[in-house]
């Protein structure tokens, strides 16, 4: 398990399909999160996925989005539940974060669970207030990071 990690960063829909796999089991199915939330405006053309595979299989991911000239959002992080505790998480925000950097975009933001804040603060990004929101089932604030 895990001992030759692939990168994927995914435009093509055959590509995606892999993104959504692991979203599919990691919060539909865990959560409980209908598809229709899961999956929103934001998916297909124009989005960009990272995804880890374990011997071509799907088994973490997150995406990003252009949100202004010289911003993205990263979102919808998820590592299978059997994968959790071995760092894939920071593993596909590194990428992400490759990879937009290459893109030339200046800032990242992120709409964090308030769970996940220390992870994300480990990663480099920070607070912008203390407002914490409802995202679907989820209590998130919103955090940024300067490349």
């Amino acid at each position: 398990m895990m001992e030759a990690l692939e990168v994927m960063r995914a435009q093509e829909e055959w590509q995606r399909a892999g993104a959504y796999s692991v979203r599919i089991q990691g919060m539909n199915r865990q959560h409980h999160i209908s598809l229709r939330d899961e999956f929103d405006e934001h998916d297909g053309e124009g989005t960009k996925y990272i995804i880890l595979l374990d011997q071509g299989y799907p088994i973490a991911t997150c995406r990003f989005y252009e949100i202004a000239e010289n911003a993205v959002t990263i979102g919808r992080v998820v590592v299978l539940p059997e994968y959790r505790e071995h760092h894939l998480g920071e593993r596909v925000i590194r990428e992400a974060e490759g990879w937009i950097a290459e893109l030339g975009y200046k800032e990242i933001q992120v709409d964090s669970r308030v769970v996940a804040v220390g992870f994300y603060e480990k990663l480099g990004y920070e607070r912008v207030s203390d407002e914490v929101y409802m995202s679907g089932v989820f209590e998130c604030t919103k955090m940024i990071k300067q490349l």
